[in-house]
């Protein structure tokens, strides 16, 4: 087979290319960007391409499919190319579900906690020796690329995103998926740019739902009430699994989950970690893996890429890093933080990077997101508003969106680093929160400069 990728440096599509590619497709691709760590890993494969920009000549009658990524645009001369010649064009998601269509689809769903639920089932499915194809949104300890595609494997484990597919399909890419095993997490509002009203958005995760197989699984969570009033109201044919916090104890900053076989310590924390972790068991339930190899494998899980990823350590403080940036993760994650240390101040740090959270319209959904906070540092660059055509907004905006007495705002990332260098950090822990990096702060340096 020959497989063309249109925006091959992306993220999710450099991943692919290098999946088929060691299935034994013959893959090209270009794109007019490619960064790092895209482009050292495309090239180590000989998949980089020999020069940046778009070259309808690579678009030839042979191509078996041509898969194109979110970064290409409508008028992309690949694409165009493409149509013109009738090739079977693919989103990412179409290309996913072509390469699984054949296995069983375990595919996790919602607002927050996809990527470490999946990578939880992972992790349990690899430490008991079953082969599984995948795609998850973080590099995983212990694997080597974000995507696989096999011939042999019967399970294939999907993160079931809700953005689009592409800038020609303009479905969500988990209504693709077609699952066969769905577990939805939890639903709160994001990707205002796209959904508009919560209502719209909530009804994204009704048409998931539609999509799973007959006789299928819903595993889903019954502590999120949107999520258990959406679930438990949808007749499909499928069984319906519910799930909530396992049980366990916190004690000396270490959370021990309560199971028949006695106390299993964890690495990881936090409520909503113990929501997913219980979600992740009841998938694993389902395929038949027992409870005891499920707990045997999570005493050493230690998280995706940025979900609470500790950055340093010492004995009277810990500074972490971490993906949140929705009101609902910034809600969770400050929470489980504290509820792990809550003898020591805990100093949270967060940047409104994403294009919901930058908008004057969706800014009031933050309301009481860091009261978990000792203190709370939100920081926002006026630049990247412009960037992205929305409206200005305030420090005061956003200062009285949150609504709490903690909460200081600020504009200027060095102020702020400079602020964190002047405190004291004897029992004292750092949580710094974005989906970016708050203008190019190195957070390993960071740390090593405050504790």
């Amino acid at each position: 087979m020959k497989v063309h990728l249109i925006a091959i440096g992306g993220s999710a599509m450099h991943n692919m290319a290098i999946a088929l590619h060691e299935k034994g497709i013959h893959v090209t691709g270009s794109d007019d960007e490619i960064f790092e760590p895209s482009k050292t890993r495309l090239a180590k494969r000989g998949l980089l391409p020999a020069e940046e920009g778009w070259f309808d000549e690579k678009i030839t009658a042979d191509l078996d499919a041509v898969i194109v990524g979110m970064h290409a645009r409508k008028e992309n001369p690949e694409l165009l190319k493409a149509q013109e010649l009738g090739l079977r064009i693919f989103s990412y998601p179409e290309y996913v579900y072509e390469q699984t269509k054949d296995k069983t689809r375990i595919v996790i769903g919602g607002s927050h906690g996809k990527t470490t639920t999946t990578a939880m089932i992972l992790h349990v499915m690899k430490h008991c020796g079953i082969d599984c194809d995948f795609l998850v949104g973080a590099q995983l300890e212990g694997f080597d690329c974000m995507v696989r595609f096999s011939k042999e494997a019967k399970y294939a484990v999907i993160e079931g995103d809700e953005y689009l597919s592409s800038p020609t399909d303009l479905r969500p890419k988990f209504h693709l998926y077609h699952p066969n095993i769905a577990l939805l997490t939890g639903i709160a509002w994001d990707h205002i740019n796209v959904f508009p009203t919560f209502e719209n958005y909530v009804d994204q995760f009704r048409i998931f739902l539609d999509k799973i197989e007959p006789a299928g699984t819903l595993i889903y969570c019954n502590d999120d009430p949107e999520v258990k009033k959406l679930s438990e109201a949808h007749a499909g044919d499928f069984t319906k699994v519910a799930y909530t916090v396992h049980p366990h104890e916190v004690s000396n900053g270490v959370t021990s989950l309560n199971t028949p076989q006695g106390p299993v310590p964890l690495i990881i924390f936090g409520s909503h970690n113990l929501q997913n972790l219980q979600g992740a068991l009841e998938v694993c339930r389902s395929i038949g893996i027992a409870d005891a190899d499920f707990y045997a494998a999570m005493q050493t899980f230690k998280g995706a890429a940025r979900r609470l990823e500790p950055v340093k350590e010492t004995a009277h403080a810990v500074i972490y890093k971490d993906f949140a940036h929705s009101p609902s993760k910034l809600k969770a994650t400050t929470s489980a933080f504290k509820a792990q240390f809550p003898k020591r101040a805990l100093i949270a740090c967060m940047e409104l990077h994403t294009f919901s959270s930058l908008n004057a319209k969706f800014l009031g959904e933050y309301h009481g997101a860091m009261q978990a906070a000792d203190k709370a540092f939100v920081y926002f660059n006026p630049h990247t508003i412009e960037h992205k055509k929305l409206p200005p907004i305030s420090p005061e905006q956003v200062k009285a969106a949150f609504a709490t007495e903690n909460v200081s705002v600020y504009t200027d990332s060095m102020a702020l680093m400079s602020e964190l260098k002047g405190m004291n950090w004897n029992e004292s822990n750092l949580l710094l929160m974005t989906s970016g990096n708050f203008d190019g702060v190195d957070f390993v340096k960071l740390a090593d400069e405050l504790i």
